[in-house]
């Protein structure tokens, strides 16, 4: 009885000690938390999407926090949630530009021209081991095997006779879907531009006629035309400054090929 009763009280001193140390440890090697982080994390949406360039919410709060990355660097929240970070940091938010991404290609089933038809795996990515890079005779047209749907966080896009199209309202600008695309046919545009060129082809004329019938052709007709200086030919495709652009729509009217469209009607 004694030998239970001794071995009761060394247990009991063992786990007093124990207790007593952790608790000194605890205080010692408590790791401090920021304030201004846990409070900036808080307001952040929880996506983790990765669109503002860190691994989720939390490693964008803690850079804020530490001043290493702008109050607005979350394009989810957009501008209501930058305030309330500016509110946490006592900065001040610049009101930022809402972007949208878009699939640059008009090449849809009806338009564009096939090498071969096309049965096996259903992904973007995959097409790197198909001959010919996939069946399309674009090389740079989208392939509409959905990678990028695949990668979206929030169903903001889909396809739609074969090319990938954005949902303008559900798009968070998150750029998952940019880095998805083999053919790196998406980017972000301004939510308010208006005109848009559905078309990314390096290739001249004659090449992009015989292998879609919504190309850019290379004509320039588009710059010629802008009297504001916003549209220029880079590498035989219309490109558009959307900070000189006046949405005056004259280059849309000129283009022969019609592969320049007001964004919400394409």
């Amino acid at each position: 009885m004694l030998g239970v009763i001794l071995a009761a009280v060394v247990v009991g001193c063992v786990g007093i000690f124990i207790g007593f140390f952790l608790g000194i440890a605890g205080d010692k090697l408590a790791v401090e938390v920021d304030e201004k982080e846990e409070a900036i994390l808080g307001v952040l949406p929880g996506n983790n999407c990765g669109g503002c360039g860190y691994a989720g919410c939390s490693g964008l709060a803690a850079a804020i926090a530490k001043g290493e990355a702008p109050i607005n660097q979350c394009p989810v929240g957009g501008d209501p949630v930058a305030n309330q970070i500016g509110d946490i940091m006592g900065i001040k938010a610049e009101a930022g530009s809402k972007k949208v991404a878009f699939v640059h290609c008009a090449g849809s089933a009806d338009v564009a021209k096939n090498k071969y038809e096309y049965s096996g795996i259903e992904d973007c990515s995959a097409m790197a081991y198909v001959p010919g890079a996939g069946p399309k005779t674009c090389k740079y047209g989208c392939l509409g095997y959905g990678s990028c749907v695949k990668a979206c966080p929030f169903d903001a896009i889909h396809i739609v006779d074969g090319v990938a199209k954005v949902d303008r309202e559900a798009c968070k600008a998150c750029g998952k879907c940019i880095a998805a695309c083999p053919k790196k046919l998406i980017d972000l545009v301004p939510y308010d531009a208006q005109y848009i060129v559905k078309c990314t082809s390096k290739d001249k004329g004659k090449v992009v006629m015989d292998s879609c019938g919504a190309g850019c052709i290379g004509c320039g007709l588009c710059q010629k035309n802008c009297e504001h200086d916003a549209i220029h030919m880079v590498d035989n495709i219309a490109s558009i400054d959307y900070d000189k652009c006046t949405h005056c729509g004259l280059c849309a009217t000129k283009c022969p090929k019609k592969i320049i469209k007001m964004i919400y009607e394409t």
